[in-house]
């Protein structure tokens, strides 16, 4: 009689539900926003335990991580996003049919760490209210609509590590209060493919920084303050701008220095010969420039065993040596 009533329970504490009900309600509130929500997102009802299909704190059983990729729903964010408020996580990509804003609603996630906004069709500015996530780490916010200036208030993030902005149809210049970055290194920051214009603030040469992208833009300007023998970045990207300065004395922190490309501007001068010493240098790409004098050789390259060829270096002014004609 004991074991027939044990198994009897057992069902029960197999099947208990683990989704707070706040974040049931918020979860069928998303759902139900969409026109096409019900169809596409038909295992989410009230009887499912949200649990199951996104990650929960195991204590609290709090949904931490709420992400959708490829998905086909249509309609804009809706505000009911921002009652997940436990989330760590928010993450919503390859979405085409996401339009509109985003919500004011998302200040109310105090302790997502990644925020992830991309590969949509949302549009509208960068919302300045992004500084209130102060806990984010790491914003993307590539492919989309996404027009008007960068807002300065994102340097006050105090503990941002990554920030992707590329790809979109942002306008204005860098703001210079980035120079100013209240976080104390970034991991990346990419800002290509969009319309960015202008000098870059001279204090984002005392930025620590890893990974720069700044490529297909129209900035202008000296961006010789990315170089450094004392910065320890490892892919410099300024390519098809309009950047106009002497390569000739900047310098490279050789033991971290993998990729370089600053083809299609309007840079002078000599390529270094400090840059052979770059031994994990595995894209070189500055053509399409003003450069003149020889090629500096021989490559000191662990990972190739050969030197870069001719497309790293055609259409400048005056270049000459290997792989490009001889030197008279």
């Amino acid at each position: 009689m004991l074991l027939l009533l044990l198994l009897l329970l057992s069902p029960l504490v197999i099947f208990t539900e683990r989704c707070h009900p706040d974040d049931k309600a918020a979860i069928l509130k998303f759902k139900n926003s969409f026109s096409n929500g019900p169809q596409l997102l038909s295992g989410w009802t009230p009887d499912s335990d949200c649990c199951n299909r996104f990650e929960c704190d195991e204590t609290t059983n709090r949904v931490t991580d709420f992400s959708i990729t490829n998905s086909d729903l249509a309609g804009t964010i809706p505000d009911a996003i921002g009652d997940l408020k436990y989330l760590k996580t928010l993450r919503l990509h390859k979405m085409p049919f996401l339009i509109g804003e985003i919500p004011k609603s998302i200040t109310r996630l105090k302790y997502v760490t990644f925020f992830d906004i991309s590969w949509t069709n949302v549009s509208g500015h960068i919302p300045s209210f992004l500084s209130e996530l102060q806990s984010v780490m790491f914003i993307y916010l590539s492919f989309n609509n996404l027009t008007g200036p960068i807002p300065s208030s994102l340097s006050t993030l105090p503990n941002l590590s990554g920030l992707d902005l590329s790809r979109n149809r942002l306008t204005g210049s860098i703001p210079e209060s980035f120079g100013q970055l209240v976080s104390p290194s970034l991991q990346g920051l990419s800002l290509s493919h969009n319309m960015l214009s202008g000098d870059i603030p001279k204090s984002i040469g005392d930025m620590i920084i890893y990974q720069i992208d700044l490529s297909r833009n129209n900035f202008s300007g000296d961006a010789s303050m990315l170089f450094g023998a004392s910065k320890s970045k490892s892919a410099i990207d300024i390519s098809r701008n309009n950047f106009e300065f002497d390569f000739t004395n900047v310098s490279f922190m050789a033991e971290t220095l993998n990729q370089l490309d600053i083809s299609h501007n309007k840079i002078y001068g000599k390529i270094p010969s400090q840059i052979l010493e770059a031994s994990f240098l595995q894209f070189l790409n500055v053509s399409y420039n003003r450069l003149c004098g020889e090629i500096p050789s021989p490559w000191k390259l662990k990972y190739r065993s050969e030197s870069f060829d001719n497309s790293s270096f055609i259409h400048n002014r005056c270049l000459c040596g290997s792989p490009l004609v001889q030197c008279k």
